[in-house]
This record gives structure tokens, C-alpha cells and sequence, in this order.
């Protein structure tokens, strides 16, 4: 009986431990994530100007957002942004990390220099590069690319490349360091070239490595902002159905201008939300993809 009576406190003490091993984890989670995003959630169906609780108004705030062409507009610019970013990313850090996965003397630099450009904070990048855009670029070719909604557009997706498939490509190398030698060289043995090495063995043994990456950057592309901010700032202008708008505003430029410079919070925050399932539906249709590609390789 004393023995039962102690594996039950043990057990009681085993309970009590673990609790408080995810206090430190769930406390800031419930107090920085949860609970901001249940008030939000709320605060999407009020009229909320930012003091008080505001008033209930139901679905009146999304009925509004989806009549807005600015808002339209900038939901397909994201997605737009998104595929051309997610792309372009993605082939140049894989690019690099085979160059950097090369048996060459300058391999270690060439990681190095690839990255730097990520460890560079994207406001001050954005400024930097618009300063580049508006005074360098312009002395050679004459014109800003800033001036031009398109050319604008290409400007973020540039730096936005630039900056981030250093990162991507440390991914991609751990991924190809990862496969086992012995199957290199088994390849080799049977005669594969470069081309088939990589399609028929490389590729199809680093997919898991592709689902990450690929999710990395969606995320990444989707929520665009620092870069949005500081290049552009939404300019220039785009006349849509008679109307002036701005022709880079990203979606998430637009909650920030909706919520903080137009001070409609309420409105904001229902963009916000639409925001965040929106991008929750399609990362996780994206990993799904990415895994059923990896079960049929």
C-alpha cells in the first residue's frame, strides 16, 4: 500500500513539474499571442477607434474591406509579390548553395558574402536601396525605377531577393550536405552526369529541404512590409476604376495605413484578420503540397 501510495505522489510531482517547465513558455504565449488575438478578433466586429471597447456593428467592417478597390488591389499585388519572390528566392539560394556545396577554394567566402545581406535590418536596407534606386541608378539609366508602378514593383522583389536568399541558401546547403555520400558515388559509378546527379539524385533527396524553404519564404513574401515601407511606401500611384491608388501598397502596408495613419482601427483590424487566415490557409496548402511531392519522390 506504501508503495502505491508513493508512485501516486510521484506521479502528482512528475504533473507538477512539467507544468511548471511550459509556465515560462505558455504565460508569454497566452499574454503576446493568444489573448492579443481574441481581443482582436473582437475588435474586428466594433467600431473601435482605439479607446473603449467599441461598439458591436457585426460583419459591417469585412463588407466594407472587400467593396474597396485599394484593398482588392493590394491583396492581388501580394499574391503577385508573393509567387514572383518565392521563385526568384528560391532559385538563387539553391543556385548558390551548389555552388557553395563545390569543392573550391573560395566556398566559405561565397557563403559568407551570400548571406551578409540578411543580417542587414530591412528599414535601414530599404532606405539605402531607395537612396541606390533614386540617385545612382537614375544617373546611369536616366530614370528611377520608383517612378514606374512596374518598375517599382521589380525594385522590392530585387532587394527582397537579395536579401533574403542568403539565408534560404544556408538551408538548402545543410539539406545537400545531408545526403550520404555513398549514394554520390554509387551515381557516379553508373555513370550519371552533372544534370542527371542533380534532377534524378540531388533534387528529389532534398524535397523535405524545398517544403521548408518554400514555406519560409511564402510566409516571408506574404508578410512584406519593412521593405514595402522604406523603398516605396506604396507610391507611386496607379489610377484603378477612376481612382488614385497607391500601386505597391502590400496588404500589410495597407492594415498599417488603414489602422495607424488613417486611425480606423476597427477596419484595420479586420483586414488583419482576413490577413491571417488568408495566410494560414495557404502556407498550409503549400506544406501539404510539399509533403505529397515528398511521398512521390
Amino acid at each position: 500500500m506504501w508503495a502505491v501510495g508513493g508512485a501516486k505522489r510521484r506521479a502528482w510531482v512528475d504533473r507538477f513539474t512539467y507544468v511548471g517547465f511550459l509556465v515560462p513558455m505558455v504565460v508569454p504565449f497566452l499574454v503576446t499571442v493568444a489573448v492579443p488575438f481574441g481581443v482582436g478578433v473582437y475588435y474586428s466586429f466594433t467600431d473601435w477607434t482605439g479607446l473603449g471597447s467599441g461598439k458591436f456593428v457585426g460583419l459591417a467592417n469585412y463588407v466594407k474591406i472587400f467593396g474597396q478597390n485599394d484593398y482588392l488591389y493590394s491583396l492581388g499585388i501580394t499574391a503577385a509579390f508573393t509567387v514572383a519572390n518565392m521563385l526568384a528566392v528560391n532559385v538563387l539560394a539553391f543556385l548558390m548553395a551548389l555552388l557553395c556545396t563545390q569543392e573550391i577554394a573560395a566556398a566559405r567566402f561565397c557563403r559568407a558574402v551570400f548571406f551578409v545581406p540578411n543580417l542587414i535590418g530591412g528599414i535601414v536596407l530599404g532606405y539605402v536601396w531607395q537612396f541606390i534606386f533614386n540617385k545612382v541608378f537614375a544617373q546611369l539609366g536616366g530614370v528611377s525605377m520608383l517612378t514606374d508602378p512596374t518598375g517599382a514593383f521589380f525594385a522590392i522583389a530585387i532587394v527582397s531577393t537579395w536579401q533574403y536568399a542568403g539565408y534560404i541558401m544556408m538551408i538548402y546547403i545543410t539539406g545537400l550536405q545531408s545526403i550520404p555520400g555513398e549514394v554520390l558515388q554509387a551515381a557516379g559509378l553508373d555513370g550519371a552526369g552533372a544534370l542527371a546527379m542533380l534532377f534524378r539524385v540531388k533534387i528529389p533527396m532534398v524535397m523535405n529541404t524545398f517544403t521548408v524553404c518554400l514555406f519560409l519564404t511564402l510566409v516571408n513574401s506574404f508578410k512584406q512590409f519593412d521593405l514595402n515601407f522604406a523603398i516605396t511606401g506604396g507610391a507611386p500611384a496607379r489610377i484603378l476604376g477612376g481612382k488614385a491608388i497607391p500601386s505597391t501598397e502590400f496588404l500589410a502596408l495597407n492594415i498599417y495605413n488603414t489602422a495607424i495613419v488613417k486611425n480606423n482601427y476597427a477596419l484595420g483590424q479586420a483586414k488583419a484578420i482576413v490577413f491571417f487566415v488568408a495566410l494560414a490557409a495557404i502556407s498550409l496548402m503549400q506544406v501539404w503540397i510539399g509533403k505529397k511531392s515528398e511521398v512521390e519522390l
